[in-house]
């Protein structure tokens, strides 16, 4: 039997991919194909809603196919095809569980493709899919539709926020596990909440309030989501952001453009070229556009307080637990409740009775319950909570029998206790433990030693004599290191003001004497008020407010008050006192303890913290004048000159000192790992050596360090990574052999006479230059 013969019109019906592309191409032409088509597709698709169970396996291809070819075409006719989106939600709807998998695969990718050519909208994309990730049991499919739901998000805030969509899907993540907080379904929000804060697509308060949401649930697994958000978030999105530039970074235009220049021009070359531009643009109009204010997830949250209480007595130390938690589960809940007290610096006493029971070496994950008690201490704290904590670990690790391992995690949570609340320490204890420094396990001498160092700073009046160092005993003694009190906060104000004031009394002095003035008095107040207006002249001489930078002042504005200064005050009872009476106030008194300005003054108590000392010690340059531009500027290279000189060896104690107070005010965001506790603990002698090297270098783990390479080699591999060519005799170097044995051989059959005309070349192009005589 011979083969039948296809006309063109059955061609046409058969091939449904050569119609799309004809249709595409001349819609108005092909009208009646689609037609036909879509009749076709129309009945398949009732028959098959009538008995999904007893479709055949060709109506089920057939349909697919039409499916497919119609979601591709159907922007060429609107009217026709516009009950199509309508069909496929309900086919979706009402038999997702029954449908076949390619079939099933392929309704959700044809969904999203009339997404694409704007059909239908986002929202009602969405709307159809999220309730379908909540109900279906085939994993391949719930895989399927988050990742199109996260690519439908990603798309609609590619070119700007999509506000509205945003706030419609955040409603229904944070209904769903505000309706029903025992249900699995949650995890679904967590997941996508999470990612989406991963790509800084959502970065507001309404996603820290879903995420808080599922941090209370009454289910494990989402409860274990949400902590874990605000524990590894952000961290998270810092890594994405690395990772997004270094891949953008990678594009090199210089490289690309030479190769178009030397090699075959071809349409892919040309289709690179234009890609790798447009990249460049695009990471060029990001370095200009503003910096956004990626704020940490922790400090979005309305009310840190109730948050932190809720966790604790919720997952805890519950009177009727509603969900219950594993070990782990409990630690993930402690170190974020930790966290949020100590960043927020937020009191919860029941928490620090609450670690009581966990401190002690035979407890697992111990140093992670340590760093949470560490995190969890800040200078608002009392000191009576934290003394049995202090003490506990103190008999519990810190003795001759314990382990050098067990000796230096206590060492260190103690010492880390202290950073945040140097009063949670007694002076019996204090002297005790600082014996350790004497240890011969170089974790425990070092732990100790760091203690040491730390009250040196903080409280050297519990060290003995022989352990408080130098500069603590010349503090002590002048009265410059004073006892903390509870609560007490130190003064902020402009860094470097008191070196500006320095130099300008300096300046003022030398000006007097080569003047030949007598000595600055109190007597002599005229004359000073005269030199600093004279200075304050010269500091505005050169500004100009036009050409300033700042936009938000249009100039100076002269008020005048019939020829007397107005004075402004906080208060309207107190009448600020004169400029002669703030001078006079700063100025010494004279030997013989006489006083004008104590008089008018209430006496002062003998409380060091008091207020009329610390507005004593607030320098009058900012509370007397305002700083010129010249001021500024001075300013600025006093400070540079200062942090020239705090690198020098001269002031090595002084570079001791700021690390010790680096070390107390460590950034509130950085958490305390269990590897801080540690300390040089981690280093056992189980390590292997190539981890004891990583760890002197400070080498995180499963870091590798640079395989060393000689300079020739770094050269080498800087020209290739830059796209550059080698030298000839590089090239020459790599040639194959048998390319060079003929030449090798007529090289050595050469006679005298060759060899020297070969060398008079060689010597005449050398002194031209080179063949190009490029030479001068």
């Amino acid at each position: 039997m011979g083969k039948r013969k296809v006309g063109a019109l059955e061609k046409v019906d058969a091939d449904l991919p050569n119609l799309q592309h004809k249709i595409r191409r001349d819609p108005l032409s092909y009208q009646d194909d689609f037609s036909n088509q879509w009749n076709q597709y129309r009945s398949l698709i009732d028959v098959y809603l009538q008995s999904p169970s007893t479709s055949d396996d060709a109506s089920i291809v057939s349909l697919r196919e039409l499916i497919d070819f119609v979601s591709h075409v159907a922007d060429c006719y609107p009217r026709v095809a516009s009950g199509f989106a309508d069909d496929l939600k309900n086919l979706l709807a009402s038999h997702h569980a029954d449908l076949e998998s390619e079939l099933r695969d392929k309704v959700v990718g044809s969904l999203v493709l009339i997404r694409k050519k704007e059909i239908i909208d986002s929202a009602t994309l969405l709307t159809t899919l999220f309730p379908l990730l909540l109900t279906t049991a085939s994993k391949s499919l719930r895989v399927l539709l988050f990742q199109k739901i996260l690519s439908e998000l990603r798309t609609a805030n590619s070119k700007s926020t999509n506000h509205r969509l945003n706030r419609q899907v955040q409603t229904l993540l944070y209904d769903l596990l505000a309706s029903d907080p025992t249900s699995p379904k949650g995890i679904w929000a967590v997941k996508l909440t999470r990612e989406l804060w991963k790509r800084q697509i959502w970065s507001d308060t309404k996603a820290v309030e879903i995420m808080k949401e599922a941090a209370l649930s009454q289910n494990e697994k989402v409860v274990c989501g949400g902590v874990r958000f605000f524990l590894g978030g952000d961290k998270e999105r810092e890594e994405a952001a690395e990772e997004s530039s270094d891949e953008e970074d990678t594009v090199d235009m210089a490289k690309l453009k030479h190769q178009a220049g030397i090699s075959k021009k071809t349409k892919k070359k040309a289709a690179d070229l234009k890609k790798a531009a447009a990249t460049v643009k695009r990471k060029e109009r990001k370095k200009k556009a503003p910096h956004p204010l990626n704020f940490s997830a922790l400090h979005l949250l309305n009310d840190p307080q109730g948050f932190a209480e809720k966790l604790f007595f919720q997952h805890l130390y519950p009177q009727h637990p509603k969900v219950r938690l594993n070990l782990e589960q409990k630690l993930l809940v402690l170190q974020l409740v930790s966290r949020l007290v100590g960043l927020h610096k937020l009191t919860l006493i029941q928490l620090y009775s609450y670690f009581l029971k966990f401190l002690t070496p035979r407890q697992p994950s111990v140093t992670s319950f340590l760093a949470s008690l560490a995190q969890a201490t800040h200078n608002l704290v009392p000191p009576d909570a934290l003394e049995p904590l202090v003490q506990k670990v103190a008999n519990e690790f810190v003795s001759e029998a314990a382990a050098a391992e067990v000796a230096s995690a206590g060492l260190n949570a103690i010492r880390e206790i202290c950073v945040r609340q140097p009063l949670a320490m007694n002076e019996t204890l204090l002297q005790d433990l600082v014996m350790y420094r004497k240890s011969k396990d170089k974790g425990t001498m070092m732990a100790a030693k760091g203690l040491v160092s730390l009250y040196r700073e903080v409280g050297a009046e519990l060290l003995k004599k022989r352990d408080r160092g130098k500069e603590a005993a010349l503090g002590l003694r002048s009265g410059a290191l004073k006892e903390r009190r509870f609560g007490e906060s130190e003064e902020g104000g402009i860094e470097g003001l008191d070196l500006l004031e320095k130099f300008k009394e300096e300046e003022r002095q030398r000006k007097r004497d080569e003047k030949g003035l007598p000595e600055d008095d109190d007597n002599d107040e005229a004359l000073r008020i005269a030199e600093e207006e004279q200075e304050e002249v010269e500091g505005w001489k050169n500004w100009d407010a036009e050409d300033d930078d700042s936009d938000d002042s249009g100039g100076w504005i002269n008020v005048e008050s019939d020829g007397e200064d107005i004075n402004i005050s906080d208060s309207d009872d107190e009448k600020p006192p004169p400029a002669k009476k703030l001078r006079t106030s700063s100025s010494p008194t004279s030997k013989n303890g006489e006083a004008n300005d104590e008089k008018k003054q209430p006496p002062a108590t003998p409380d060091p913290t008091n207020a009329s000392q610390r507005v004593a010690e607030v320098s009058k340059l900012a509370t007397t004048r305002i700083l010129t531009p010249a001021d500024l500027a001075k300013l600025n290279e006093l400070r540079t000159q200062a942090s020239i000189q705090s690198h020098l060896p001269a002031a090595r104690r002084k570079q001791l000192q700021l690390a010790a107070q680096a070390a107390a005010s460590r950034h509130a965001d950085d958490a305390i790992t269990a590897e801080t506790i540690s300390g040089l603990a981690a280093l056992s002698s189980k390590a292997t050596r190539e981890e004891k090297i990583a760890h002197a270098r400070g080498l995180k783990p499963g870091e590798q360090r640079e395989k060393h390479q000689s300079t020739t080699a770094m050269r080498k591999a800087k020209k290739e990574a830059e796209g550059k060519s080698t030298t000839n005799k590089e090239k020459a170097r790599k040639k194959n052999f048998l390319m060079t044995l003929g030449k090798a051989k007529k090289k050595g059959k050469r006679s005298l006479v060759e060899t020297r005309k070969v060398l008079r070349g060689h010597l005449e192009r050398q002194k031209r230059g080179g063949k190009r005589g490029n030479k001068g």
